[in-house]
């Protein structure tokens, strides 16, 4: 290897580290790039082989390299290529774009010779080696946050990379300084809201509020997360799905059209998405059992969910698991009377007295 010549990138799965954030298995990849002249080497957290993903970790090691090599070579990933009808391998449009707003040459390996990304491959298994002898020190693979988890993988990098100053100051040496500023780490689009309070970005389903039917709005997609924008006002952010075919409904999102046209809750496509939870499940069977129709049960569990929404879903919750216990027909009535209305605490601001006189004096020295 030449130094500082390129930039390889790869992702690897770290599920296996065990990694937990608030006790729960944090299932997540990390994008690697590695200069295979020193070894130097950084990461990134990530949830998927995406474009946002790469464009994230590519530009965190530029960063902290501060310069740039001459070729940027990855894998034939869908994130950086696609498959032409020749059964060769083409760049995506994106990906070159980026590449190239940094001065760089894109490359890749042949289709089905990863050996000619093999720095990086042998290093995606000598990293997690290492980050698990670094867990076993640390007692502990729980964090309070993915930005905690995140912080401790760099500190173990940097660690890491001073053992390999040497060799990368010939890599420094090799390579151009950074001189453009960092691309957004975010694909922007719009799209409009379909008739089930829909839109669908990367193959996945996504709610949006009601009213928003039939509109157009502006999406930034990011690695982890959506953030969707309405005539440029920021509407919500929500968690990216990985792979496709999913849905994300928010019943927040959905519930005020329904409680006016409770008609439509039968035949919604996304109905099942209106359960928050088992309880919330089993509520609605017991309002259909103890309901003269389908369309009361329907009533009654619309404003349920109504109140939900409202108030706190947990305090709800809390009311149906109450009434359900003692037998008793979980009607929206009775819930509303166990739920407590959360009313705002008004501070008491005190008024001071304010004295003019002061101004009174300044108009009589002026009109002097």
């Amino acid at each position: 290897h030449r130094p500082g010549e390129a930039l390889q990138t790869d992702f690897t799965w770290a599920t296996e580290l065990d990694i937990r954030i608030k006790g729960e298995l944090f299932v997540h990849m990390l994008c690697h790039p590695v200069l295979p002249y020193s070894n130097w080497e950084w990461a990134t957290v990530c949830r998927s082989e995406s474009l946002a993903a790469l464009k994230v970790g590519i530009q965190a090691a530029l960063v902290r390299l501060g310069r740039v090599p001459e070729f940027s070579q990855t894998d034939n990933s869908t994130a950086a290529t696609h498959s032409l009808s020749s059964k060769k391998r083409a760049f995506n449009d994106n990906y070159v774009a980026l590449v190239r707003h940094f001065g760089m040459t894109p490359r890749t390996t042949g289709v089905g010779k990863k050996e000619q990304n093999g720095d990086v491959e042998a290093l995606n298994g000598a990293l997690k080696r290492r980050l698990k002898q670094h867990l076993l020190l640390r007692g502990s693979t729980d964090f309070e946050s993915v930005e905690e988890y995140e912080a401790w993988l760099h500190t173990v990098l940097v660690r890491a990379n001073s053992l390999r100053s040497r060799r990368l100051k010939d890599d420094l040496d090799g390579m151009l300084p950074l001189r453009v500023k960092c691309l957004p780490e975010y694909t922007e689009d719009e799209f409009r809201v379909s008739s089930w309070s829909t839109i669908r970005v990367e193959r996945n389903s996504y709610s949006v509020p009601s009213r928003l039917i039939d509109e157009r709005v502006r999406v930034h997609v990011y690695d982890d997360r959506l953030e969707v924008y309405y005539k440029d006002v920021p509407q919500f952010t929500t968690e990216r799905l990985v792979g496709r075919n999913g849905r994300r409904i928010d019943y927040r999102h959905i519930i005020w059209s329904l409680v006016r046209k409770p008609g439509a809750f039968p035949r919604y496509k996304y109905r099942e998405e209106l359960f928050p939870s088992l309880t919330f499940r089993k509520a609605y069977d017991a309002l259909e059992d103890a309901m003269a129709s389908e369309r009361n049960a329907d009533i009654h569990y619309l404003r349920i969910l109504h109140l939900a929404a409202t108030e706190m879903e947990c305090e709800v919750e809390a009311a149906l698991d109450l009434l359900l216990e003692a037998g008793l027909t979980p009607d929206a009535d009775a819930v509303k009377e166990l739920v407590v209305p959360h009313v705002p605490e008004l501070p008491d601001i005190p008024v001071p007295d304010v004295d003019l006189s002061g101004y009174d004096r300044l108009l009589q020295e002026v009109s002097l």
